[in-house]
């Protein structure tokens, strides 16, 4: 895991997200890119240049937020893209190969019953790039516990489980798994996939309605440092992903959750 990749909105706690991420990328010898998407358009009939104004007072804006926290030995580089969001990380990835976005849950809502806001469910959603979201001023600490929570012991993906698997490599955490059987499930999703057996520390195998209630079941039980689930393409988290903005009633973890990309 080489490039990492941390868009920054205008919310109090992207200070704290931006902190965890070069805290991570100092242990696991990363680079960051810190990215901030702006739209704007010159307007007609004028010398002014919106555009170049806006520009300039984004990578200000990134400048200063990279000043206020501790770049320890990270090599940080900021980023600022005229577009929206989605197409930016997309053109990001396409030239630099982003392993890893970093993001904080809310992004840019400030509603209380909001987990997942818009910027970070629709990365979720709709890139194929592992995103790993902070809780707001959730302070980083080495990974010791890892709890990966599926409903299929399948690995269609080969590159799914990178993000894992590199972490597992410089950590040595517990990797303790949680495979709900939830109603209608296949013989064939109780068999491990050889990367997640290379990976196990400890494997559960629960009977619940979704996936998500299989981990509010053993959550406590475990205590990780890290929530693990996959973006499928069926499932309850799959339910959640289909929107860009999740409710703390849906779905809530006071943890970092990472998300790998599996099909």
């Amino acid at each position: 895991m080489k490039n990492i990749l941390v868009p920054i909105g205008s919310t109090e706690t992207a200070q704290n997200t931006l902190q965890y991420a070069i805290d991570f990328a100092s242990d696991i010898n990363a680079n960051v890119f810190v990215f901030r998407a702006y739209k704007a358009k010159s307007k007609a009939g004028t010398m002014i240049n919106v555009d170049a104004i806006i520009e300039r007072e984004t990578n200000l804006y990134l400048r200063t937020m990279v000043n206020a926290v501790d770049t320890k030995n990270v090599t940080v580089k900021l980023i600022s893209a005229r577009g929206g969001v989605l197409e930016s990380v997309e053109a990001i990835d396409e030239e630099l190969g982003v392993d890893l976005i970093i993001v904080n849950t809310k992004s840019n809502s400030i509603k209380e019953e909001i987990f997942l806001g818009a910027t970070a469910g629709s990365l979720v959603k709709k890139t194929n790039i592992a995103v790993l979201t902070v809780p707001p001023s959730y302070q980083y600490k080495t990974i010791t516990n890892v709890l990966l929570a599926f409903k299929s012991g399948i690995v269609r993906s080969k590159t799914a489980l990178f993000p894992l698997q590199a972490i597992a490599k410089q950590f040595s955490p517990e990797v303790n798994m949680l495979l709900v059987k939830t109603p209608n499930h296949n013989d064939s999703d109780l068999v491990l996939d050889k990367d997640l057996e290379n990976l196990k520390t400890s494997l559960t195998i629960t009977e619940n309605a979704t996936t998500f209630q299989g981990v509010l079941e053993h959550f406590k039980t475990y205590e990780p440092d890290l929530l693990c689930v996959f973006r499928r393409k069926r499932g309850f988290f799959t339910k959640l992903w289909e929107k860009n903005t999740v409710l703390k009633q849906e779905f809530h973890t006071s943890r970092p959750l990472l998300i790998l990309k599996g099909e």
